[in-house]
């Protein structure tokens, strides 16, 4: 869904059970794996690699660097006392504003930043830091437990991005459409239950749709959000080495 839906907020607001949490994230068990550490009832809880308890999108902050045509990549988790000013610098670029509606004050961007890192998860906000140098803003997200879902025929696991590149120098050059083939890559490297990768990009924006397309992503639909009109853009596991 769009970042300036306001009904993000409301799903991001909505608690998951632990135990649902539980179910959706834990890995099916292989023979002779050892039971996670007792929950509050005592009950085995699901935990991740390195034994820390599994979350909605494996542990993004752990995904490692790449190597991409354009330099070494990676996704940074967001933290808004050393990052806030620079996002929200970008989000008042009127070009990034125009769909992003988030320009204003420091404390417009950093109310949309502390939905996702107060929620529970489904939602991570990265810096994506490139040679060394943080030069655009993703957000990672379970696209099955976002109001998107209701407007496509959602798979479980289905894990979306929303991507905007900083500095104007930085566009229209083709860094788009690398890094997303970089970061849908990290995805379902890391994500082995999810089968694709969404993203619903303003039609009328179209760099960012032809970015989507060049990066091996398909056009799924056009499907009609409360706030826009999208291009449901899907980039296949079973398709990924050959688009």
């Amino acid at each position: 869904m769009s970042p300036a839906d306001s009904g993000t907020e409301d799903t991001l607001d909505l608690k998951l059970p632990p135990e649902v949490i539980a179910l959706l994230t834990a890995p099916p068990p292989g023979p002779g794996s050892p039971p996670g550490p007792p929950g509050p009832s005592g009950a085995s809880v699901p935990t991740g690699q390195w034994g820390r308890p599994a979350d909605l999108l494996d542990h993004v902050g752990d995904w490692p660097a790449v190597e991409t045509p354009v330099g070494p990549f990676r996704l940074v988790p967001v933290r808004p006392e050393r990052d806030l000013a620079l996002v929200s610098g970008w989000m008042n670029d009127p070009a990034v504003a125009e769909f992003w509606k988030l320009a204003g004050p420091r404390s417009v961007t950093e109310d949309h930043l502390r939905i996702q890192l107060t929620g529970d998860g489904r939602s991570v906000p990265c810096l994506g830091v490139l040679g060394g140098a943080p030069m655009s803003y993703w957000e990672i997200y379970r696209a099955d437990l976002d109001p998107i879902a209701r407007h496509y025929a959602a798979l479980p696991q289905d894990t979306g991005v929303h991507l905007l590149i900083g500095g104007v120098t930085d566009r229209a050059r083709g860094l788009g459409s690398e890094l997303l083939r970089a970061v849908s890559a990290l995805v379902l490297d890391n994500r082995p239950a999810c089968a694709r990768v969404v993203a619903e990009p303003d039609l009328r924006n179209v760099p960012s749709v032809s970015a989507f397309l060049s990066a091996g992503f398909r056009l799924s639909a056009e499907i009609d959000l409360p706030d826009k009109r999208a291009a449901l853009m899907v980039r296949d596991r079973a398709l990924r080495h050959l688009l």
